[in-house]
């Protein structure tokens, strides 16, 4: 379900308008450009990036543009491991200071300097999206798991930086929740990959499961095996999924609905995919615009939640450890500065009022398309 070209430009230069005036510390030129990458990109990513506050959304922004550039660099080229490593001089040139005339490294260059985020982390995310280039294949959960950690666990530290939330717990949270959520797009995705040739599954299970992998990709159908393949890594997802809550309880207030509706939304994919016995072979999970709303109204009970000291001393999933060791190196003894956001901040309320009207609009507009 997207938005139509001329209410996206509509709410684009209304909501945001703190990032064209450069009230974000952003030069005004790479905050125009960053519109317009954010029009030709994701509305999934831009409707949800209106329910976090107005700090926290334009550097978030210019994260989401360099990662959907970076990913189509290396997924879309002739060349890939050519576009890999000169992704990886174009971030020598991003952190030395002199990012190359790029709308989307310079707008990343003062996002990386305001909160500190450290080389690590945008590393394992080229890496990530390097190894999907390859077509790897993944032995264990362990392994899809590592793979995860990259190209979703990154900007999950990333989004945690920007949010200014520190400590090395909450981090790992952010991490596993962006674990879970690859997890999911996984399980979802079993039929949609394989007949790209991909497969993301866990080869251990699958041979447990009486399945020869290369046999199944060349004739990928549903059956009671892949199901209960299926079955097990939604089980993972669910279980980071309640590690991340704590995580979510320790960001800053007006910060927790924009996230915790996230991870509704991606949890209740998981949920369509469980009724309809695990099928994502013949048929692709999708969570209807009502019933994202009424995630989305459900977000607001984060208000209410504390910080839950045994999920927060949990220790780090292992295929995480190193992008919250990175973080924590990088922010030791560092005191970050706030941006400053000279635009009045809208209360929970009147996002919450605003997200019902942007779903039953786009659900109305489903409708009559169908």
């Amino acid at each position: 379900m997207q938005l139509s070209t001329p209410q996206f430009t509509t709410l684009a230069d209304k909501h945001l308008a703190p990032m064209q005036s450069g009230d974000t510390g952003m030069p005004i030129d790479d905050a125009k450009a960053l519109r317009t990458l954010m029009q030709g990109g994701s509305k999934t990513f831009f409707a949800a990036s209106l329910l976090l506050p107005l700090r926290v959304r334009a550097p978030a922004t210019a994260l989401y543009a360099y990662c959907r550039l970076a990913d189509d660099a290396i997924d879309d080229g002739i060349d890939k491991a050519g576009a890999y490593r000169d992704l990886q001089r174009r971030l020598d040139a991003i952190y030395a200071g002199r990012p190359e005339a790029v709308d989307a490294d310079r707008a990343l260059l003062p996002v990386v300097r305001q909160y500190g985020i450290p080389r690590e982390l945008l590393d394992g995310l080229l890496e990530g999206f390097f190894w999907d280039a390859e077509g790897r294949r993944y032995e264990t959960l362990a392994d899809v798991q590592a793979y995860g950690a990259r190209v979703a666990g990154t900007v999950g530290a990333m989004m945690a930086l920007i949010m200014e939330t520190r400590s090395p717990a909450a981090l790992a949270r952010a991490c596993e929740l962006g674990v879970a959520m690859q997890l999911t797009n996984i399980a979802r995705d079993v039929g949609e990959d394989a007949r790209e040739g991909r497969l993301y599954l866990p080869l251990q299970w699958l041979r447990e499961a009486g399945i020869d992998p290369e046999s199944w990709l060349r004739d990928p159908v549903f059956n009671d095996a892949i199901a209960s393949v299926i079955d097990r890594l939604l089980k993972a997802a669910d279980d980071l999924y309640h590690r991340s809550e704590a995580g979510i309880a320790a960001l800053p207030r007006d910060c927790r609905p924009a996230i915790r509706s996230a991870q509704l939304v991606y949890a209740e994919i998981g949920e369509e995919v469980r009724r309809h016995g695990f099928d994502s072979i013949s048929r692709r999970a999708v969570v209807s615009g009502r019933r994202k709303l009424m995630l989305i109204s459900r977000a607001s009970s984060v208000y209410l939640i504390a910080p839950r000291a045994a999920n927060q001393a949990t220790e780090p999933l292992p295929a995480i450890a190193f992008l919250v060791d990175a973080a924590a190196d990088t922010l030791n003894g560092r005191q970050s500065a706030r941006v400053a956001g000279k635009a009045r901040r809208r209360s929970f309320d009147e996002k919450v009022v605003w997200a019902t009207d942007l779903f039953e609009r786009l659900s109305e507009q489903d409708r009559l398309a169908r």
